[in-house]
């Protein structure tokens, strides 16, 4: 008995210190693992990196920017229902335990015991407390030391952090698959839906994803993502979340997804949302704009940019047009065609087929003209190959369409394109095809068509023209820019025509010139001399002889006149007695030239400058003279809703009063500074209404609104402009060839560009009232003779309503000055006008 003991008590002794060998050991372990931890103090302050939102003016999303897609949304902003749904997947005693789930380890443990040998991945009982700390704090290597850290970590946050912490924490970091980080953004990026639309079957299946995002992706491994949805619902149903009814309810629902795409959301709208992006990265870096989580609201009108958008596409393509067809975009080789695709038809309407066998089956154009890259932002048109012709109309196969994954569908659709379609194909001069000598279309061909509306399967022959150009729409009294399009296609080309192209204006300059006068002395009927100038350039370069667009001279006319039919000669002697210093100082005041060399030619638009800064200018003439800055920026707040820019400048001292005592509504204090008189900025918009009435852009009296504006044609036909303005929107277009180079004999800002201004003013402006330009207080008006400037009590023809200053009254006759034309006879003009006159010879500009 007493060896018994004995024997008991060596075995105790041994235990005990075994126990303590391996307790001090642990506890070393522990202390040294203490010390290594990593500081989660920072977690009270954690801002992670949160996408950038771009909204348009309407509140409708434009653009998203980021380098982890996430939305960040406060626990109490979180649906409770997601809530359940992850603490029933992943951790069911989440509200319970104190970061380190005894009884899932245990559970845990049994089940990977019984699985040994049978090749199933070991089973973890990670909480979500756990992940919060691994996904903050450690790395995800599979090691000890890293779970004991991590256990070590977990216990520490539920002491230092509440439940509802953690849970935001985990619900806003983790990544579900797909670019998502966080239940917010997945919401949006799977469902289209704002998190607390969801219903309980999408909120089981982002409850799914934590694990293993890849294996339940919605198509890829749809049936396995199916199931493990189904799973998630059975255990908010074994957790008292929703009843047994509802979980067999929610089990029935397809798994039906609306994957968003990452660019703008809003068609037509690629350039502006570029714009806006270069804008932020400016002022606020890259950090701020791929994860600060702002909040930008821009000027963006969704309509007018579809309205502006249309109208430069249309107008491109009818002046593309008229120049020719350059050829195919591509060419295929087809071998035979598919026997089950019928011969062409004299019946357009009956010639749909779709060929539904699998594409290994027949001789299959399709996968060839898949191969082939498409515009993305071209729609309705599509890619095409010519597959027969007959009689002149043209049968083709239409590019297949692609799966959400990518894959190519089976079907073939076949359209056809009637002869009377072709009406404008004829060979573009110089171009290859031309050269080439060989027929217009040949089967093998690939082209771009569009679907003819109303026609089931006749399409258009399309072409990708090669002239290009910029459209700027604003707000003219508050610079807001309302609409921006770059160019045909901003899949082709993301060179923004708009902002960027430096271009001349040509006689879309002129306003500033007579703007000028108009502020220094003259007046709409001032009288000058529209005859031969010569202009001594000196430095051995000879004599500049500026010369109208015609080509002829008229004589003494009116500065409206001047400006109506957009005279080269008179705007110069205007500049010559204004002197070209005043005129750069005007250009800098309307922002058209940073620093405008004081050249005479400058006066003609010789220098280089862009659409937004045409329009600008001229929104300052069309709100009475008040200096705007263009901004596609409203206003930006950071992401907690703090506004940290706003383009709005406007000072209210008496908005922060802390509550409203009957007194008098608080007056905006505008600290703008005024760039011209106001009455010499509606002088000016009246002489640009007569432009659009009976000048060089009659077409623009379409729109059946009061319009104001210039047309403007460069040397050598090279751009051609129209900028014009109604009381409430500005909007300036310009066409050229990127690489310049003549549009051809005849093409003028008349007849290219203000039909593309006239189009959009008339769809923009449908539904509003016709409203006037507003005189300032104390503008004088009078009837003039429009021929002589002088007065009259005449009406009807020849007779005009004008507007002047109360000091500036027109002459009542006319006196002799010493002047001359080119037959030696004397000039008779008006004594205001004597600055302006001076001889010489023509030339060409």
């Amino acid at each position: 008995m007493a060896v018994l003991l004995r024997l008991f008590g060596t075995i105790f002794s041994i235990g005990f210190w075994i126990l303590l060998v391996v307790s001090l050991v642990s506890g070393y372990y522990l202390w040294q693992y203490n010390n290594d931890l990593p500081d989660y103090a920072h977690l009270r302050d954690y801002e992670p990196p949160v996408t950038t939102r771009v909204y348009a003016s309407d509140g409708s999303l434009l653009a998203e920017y980021s380098r982890e897609r996430r939305l960040y949304l406060p626990y109490a902003a979180i649906p409770k229902q997601v809530v359940n749904a992850f603490v029933s997947a992943e951790d069911k005693n989440f509200f319970s335990h104190t970061g380190i789930d005894l009884e899932g380890v245990a559970r845990a443990t049994v089940k990977n015991l019984q699985n040994i040998g049978s090749g199933r991945r070991a089973e973890g009982a990670s909480t979500i407390t756990q992940q919060v700390a691994k996904n903050f704090l450690l790395t995800s290597e599979q090691s000890l030391e890293r779970k004991v850290k991590e256990a070590l970590i977990s216990l520490r946050l539920e002491q230092t952090y509440s439940k509802e912490r953690i849970m935001e924490l985990y619900l806003n970091e983790i990544y579900l698959g797909l670019g998502s980080y966080g239940v917010g953004a997945a919401a949006l990026h799977f469902f289209g839906k704002s998190l607390n639309e969801l219903e309980v079957h999408e909120i089981a299946y982002l409850a799914a994803l934590p694990k293993a995002p890849n294996n339940y992706h919605p198509i890829k491994a749809k049936e396995r993502a199916i199931e493990r949805r189904n799973w998630v619902i059975e255990r908010l149903a074994e957790n008292k979340y929703i009843t047994v009814k509802e979980a067999e309810e929610q089990k029935k629902f397809p798994l039906e997804v609306n994957l968003r795409s990452f660019g703008p959301q809003i068609p037509a709208a690629e350039y502006f949302a570029e714009e806006v992006r270069r804008e932020l990265l400016d002022k606020f870096g890259e950090e701020k704009l791929y994860g600060g989580g702002l909040s930008v609201r821009t000027s963006l009108d969704p309509k007018l940019q579809i309205h502006a958008k249309k109208a430069l596409v249309n107008g491109l393509i009818q002046f593309d047009r008229r120049r020719g067809w350059r050829g195919p975009v591509d060419r295929i080789i087809l071998s035979n065609t598919p026997s089950i695709v019928q011969p062409i038809s004299n019946k357009p309407q009956n010639n749909v087929q779709v060929l539904t066998q699998n594409a290994s089956i027949v001789e299959d154009w399709g996968l060839k003209l898949a191969e082939r890259t498409a515009l993305q932002d071209v729609a309705p048109w599509v890619l095409a190959v010519v597959l027969d012709i007959n009689q002149g109309n043209v049968k083709i196969g239409i590019q297949p369409k692609r799966g959400k994954l990518g894959q190519l569908e089976t079907e073939r659709t076949i359209g056809f394109i009637p002869a009377s379609k072709l009406n404008w194909v004829r060979p573009a001069y110089g171009s290859e095809f031309a050269r080439a000598g060989r027929p217009a279309l040949v089967p093998g061909d690939v082209i771009y068509v569009s679907p003819v509306e109303g026609q089931q399967a006749l399409y258009d022959l399309q072409q990708i023209p090669e002239v290009s150009g910029g459209f700027i729409a604003m707000d003219p009294n508050t610079g807001r820019v309302k609409a921006v399009v770059g160019g045909f296609s901003y899949s082709e080309s993301t060179f923004n025509r708009a902002t960027q192209a430096q271009r001349q204006p040509g006689s879309s300059f002129k306003p500033l010139v007579y703007a000028a006068a108009l502020d220094n002395g003259y007046t709409p009927a001032s009288v000058v001399v529209d005859g031969p100038i010569e202009v001594n350039q000196g430095g051995g370069l000879g004599l500049w002889k500026p010369e109208n667009y015609s080509r002829e001279y008229y004589g003494p006319s009116t500065l409206r006149l001047g400006i109506e039919k957009s005279r080269n000669a008179m705007t110069v002697r205007l500049a010559q007695d204004t002197g070209m210093p005043l005129l750069v100082e005007y250009a800098r005041r309307f922002g058209v030239y940073d620093n405008m060399q004081p050249f005479l030619s400058m006066a003609l638009g010789a220098g280089e400058t862009t659409v937004l800064k045409m329009t600008s200018g001229y929104s300052m003439l069309a709100n009475g003279g008040i200096k705007i800055k263009p901004s596609l920026i409203d206003r930006v707040q950071d992401r907690y809703g703090k506004t940290i820019y706003k383009h709005d400048e406007r000072v209210c001292a008496e908005c922060s009063v802390a509550k409203w005592n009957n007194q008098e509504e608080p007056e905006l204090l505008d600290p703008r500074q005024r760039v011209i008189d106001p009455m010499s900025a509606y002088q000016i918009t009246s002489m640009m209404e007569g432009v659009v009435q009976r000048g060089t852009a009659t077409v623009v009296r379409e729109v059946g609104k009061p319009i104001a504006g210039k047309t403007g044609t460069t040397n050598d036909e090279k751009d051609t402009w129209f900028v014009g303005y109604s009381p409430e929107l500005a909007a300036g277009v310009y066409i050229g060839y990127d690489r310049p180079r003549s549009l051809g004999d005849g093409a003028s800002g008349g007849h290219t560009a203000a039909p593309i201004f006239k189009d959009f003013m008339k769809s923009a402006l449908a539904n509003r009232p016709a409203l006037p330009f507003r005189a300032p207080p104390g503008m004088v008006f009078m009837r003039i003779d429009a021929k002589s400037g002088l007065r009259t009590s005449a009406t009807g023809a020849g007779t005009i309503f004008e507007a002047f200053k109360p000091n500036e009254l027109p002459a009542e006759s006319y006196s002799l000055i010493n002047s001359k034309d080119e037959n030696g006879n004397d000039l008779t003009v008006a004594p205001d006008a004597d600055r302006a006159v001076g001889a010489g010879r023509g030339g060409l500009y």
